[in-house]
């Protein structure tokens, strides 16, 4: 009998030692499903995975998306690229590399498998933009040269591929725009606002903004993206995304910072920095077609997921001053 027929599928999960992929694996696994997780470990980390080594429906391969992938699974999620502004312009041609080539290779297996693929895309394919709040028709507003533009226009390019694929070959795709998002297994020093200014506060230094702090982003606590993915990856077949997946909440950076300090009850002062090239002044998706697709929207407020984010990196922290 296929293994189609069976409830249990077996699930690729490409960057799947990331922070967003390793919390999407853990609750495949939860569901009942085998796992095979695929990094080259740029900036995943085996520690993420550690505690699923021995599972007996978990396998990790350390593989780079760049080049083919020859398995046998039902479903894949392609979470492969450096997300963080420091981590994709250390390499920017390697992190256009790993869009384009990485959706080429996943979408070429999808197409072999006849299986259905998703892949995570963001919002950052709306740049600095121009509509507020951002809806799937937007096209943005994007440098196509600029120094974020390495993973700003191979997320774009990644998503023409998607669909170029579905409306060539009618592989069955889904679309995720994921909005900033946070939690533990963040890296401490990814350069993303929320890890920054945690880390910054535990040890109590100045907590550093771009600007002057009136720039917005709208947090989505980690376990409400991997909802949203999966209700999308499980959609009614046709539906395709692109679709927003994040929290509708908009806060300024400074409100963050402050929020951060109080909540570490730091001494740190928050200073102000120049602002990076092409920084977005405004971030905050319309999830309305979230909602009446999938029936999803976010549930855990940013205090209650600060709290868990800064309990992960106190730990962190502790526990590499007693080694």
């Amino acid at each position: 009998m296929s293994r189609k027929y069976f409830a249990q599928k077996r699930v690729l999960v490409t960057g799947g030692c990331g922070f967003l992929g390793s919390h999407l694996i853990d609750r495949l696994i939860e569901q009942g499903h085998e796992v095979l997780c695929v990094d080259n470990l740029f900036t995943g980390s085996k520690s993420n995975i550690a505690h699923l080594l021995q599972h007996p429906r978990f396998e990790f391969m350390r593989h780079d998306v760049c080049l083919p992938l020859f398995v046998e699974v039902d479903e894949i999620y392609n979470l492969a690229c450096p997300a963080s502004p420091i981590h994709y312009q250390h390499d920017p041609v390697q992190t256009t590399k790993v869009s384009v080539h990485g959706a080429i290779n996943m979408l070429g297996l999808a197409k072999r498998l006849k299986c259905p693929i998703l892949q995570a895309s963001t919002s950052e394919v709306y740049g600095d933009p121009t509509v507020h709040p951002q809806t799937e028709d937007y096209w943005g507003n994007v440098n196509p040269i600029g120094i974020r533009s390495c993973y700003d226009e191979g997320k774009r390019c990644a998503e023409t591929l998607f669909f170029d694929y579905h409306r060539q070959h009618g592989i069955q795709i889904k679309v995720a725009r994921i909005f900033n998002t946070y939690g533990p297994r963040m890296h401490p020093s990814d350069g993303r606002v929320v890890s920054n200014f945690i880390m910054q506060a535990l040890s109590g230094e100045d907590i550093t903004i771009f600007g002057d702090g009136s720039q917005t982003r709208s947090f989505c606590y980690v376990d409400d993206l991997v909802d949203g993915l999966i209700k999308l990856m499980n959609s009614r077949e046709g539906f395709t995304g692109p679709v927003n997946i994040g929290n509708p909440h908009e806060f300024s950076i400074r409100e963050l910072a402050e929020q951060v300090v109080a909540m570490t009850d730091s001494g740190s002062k928050v200073v102000d920095l120049p602002l990076p090239q092409d920084d977005p002044q405004q971030r905050k998706p319309d999830i309305s077609l979230a909602r009446s697709e999938l029936g999803w929207e976010p549930t855990i407020e940013l205090r209650e997921g600060l709290e868990k984010t800064i309990a992960y990196f106190d730990a962190l922290a502790k526990e590499s001053t007693s080694v």
